[in-house]
């Protein structure tokens, strides 16, 4: 077993034995990548370690449970997740990144909105010709009025004693979420892709549920870059891969291309420099620092998206300094944004510059 600490579901709690199982359970799953024969073998040694059940409700029958309520069905003799434990997974994911959003430094992001996608602002401005009358601000407007004539009964409402409320309009956008599995992302004793998968999940159920008018496609990239669904996501894996970033930025552009929404991004999670192309069917890799020929078309990718207008955030998890630099010189090529983010804030990141890029002021 990898070194995972999993403090937080041994408490002990009234919640139903079940369902503090099964949050552990859902856990073990991303980890393995949905391997269910290897997360139950975990569920069986974490047991003997913390005593995870008791003499009135044991791990067989939890199994059991998983079984009759549709998380788990078996074929070919093996057990396998159901569509409603992907989904139940994506929702955790979901709750565990957005919670995080809701109560850390990056402020409440579960406002209500207003009209067609419209966010209420506390700031106002002076009526202009054109604007609704539903954001009149009428106390304000009243107030106004009071002050100009020094009568709030008998006054007469005059077009300079208008106000209306700011708004922040949500558009429409088209996103591709880029995931790095290139075999870097789980060396030197650091998982990484896992808290990219869980980003993943949250972000595309956070879409599918609050704005159904997105579009959200995912690609995954190594020595080559391919699209991958919904419900694949638990089961992504790291693989023996160098990492093609113009592969991947190339299909991004290219899911992009066939979307009619104005609104596009490309965002890209990543932990290392790229250091591999693909050329006449043959791969051209180098491992060792930043090659020029790998950078330079990487780079030309960047400006190709700056003049397509795709918006371009890159979500850094590695720490060193030369990989700092290319990135940052990426990022101005693109005309986009980086954040160097640790893993445990990554998700936040994430969905905080997805929400402010769907945001302008009307």
């Amino acid at each position: 077993m990898r070194s995972i600490t999993f403090e937080r579901f041994f408490q002990k709690g009234s919640d139903d034995p079940f369902d503090q199982l099964l949050k552990l359970f859902q856990e073990l799953l991303v980890y393995t990548s949905g391997d269910v024969a290897e997360a139950l073998d975990w569920m069986n040694q974490l047991d003997r370690e913390y005593n995870l059940t008791n003499n009135q409700y044991g791990m067989g029958d939890f199994i059991r449970d998983l079984e009759e309520k549709g998380y788990l069905q078996t074929q070919d003799d093996l057990q396998i997740m159901t569509s409603r434990m992907e989904q139940h997974i994506r929702k955790q994911a979901l709750e565990e990144i957005f919670g995080k959003i809701r109560k850390g430094a990056l402020g409440n992001h579960q406002t209500g909105t207003t009209g067609r996608g419209d966010e209420v602002l506390p700031d106002t401005r002076s009526y202009q010709y054109g604007d609704s009358l539903d954001r009149i601000a009428l106390t304000e407007s009243l107030l106004n009025m009071q002050r100009r004539s020094g009568d709030l009964l008998n006054g007469s409402m005059q077009s300079d004693d208008f106000v209306v409320r700011e708004r922040e309009h949500l558009t429409q956008t088209s996103s591709v979420l880029m995931i790095d599995i290139s075999h870097s992302m789980i060396l030197y004793g650091e998982d990484r892709i896992t808290p990219a998968k869980k980003v993943a999940m949250a972000l595309s159920e956070y879409i599918t549920t609050r704005f159904p008018k997105d579009t959200l496609d995912i690609i995954v990239f190594g020595n080559d870059a391919w699209q991958v669904e919904l419900k694949d996501l638990p089961y992504l894996e790291v693989g023996p891969f160098h990492t093609n970033t113009v592969a991947g930025i190339q299909l991004a552009r290219d899911i992009l291309r066939r979307k009619k929404n104005p609104n596009k991004q490309i965002l890209m999670i990543t932990d290392g420099k790229p250091s591999c192309l693909k050329e006449h069917g043959d791969y051209y890799k180098n491992s060792f620092g930043l090659d020029r020929k790998i950078v330079n078309r990487t780079l030309h990718e960047a400006m190709l998206c700056k003049r397509q207008h795709i918006g371009f955030t890159t979500f850094m998890i590695a720490q060193d300094n030369y990989l700092r630099q290319f990135i940052a010189e990426f990022t101005e090529a693109a005309g986009g944004k980086a954040f160097y983010s640790g893993l445990d804030k990554l998700g936040a990141f994430v969905m905080h510059d997805y929400l402010n890029n769907k945001r302008k002021r009307v």
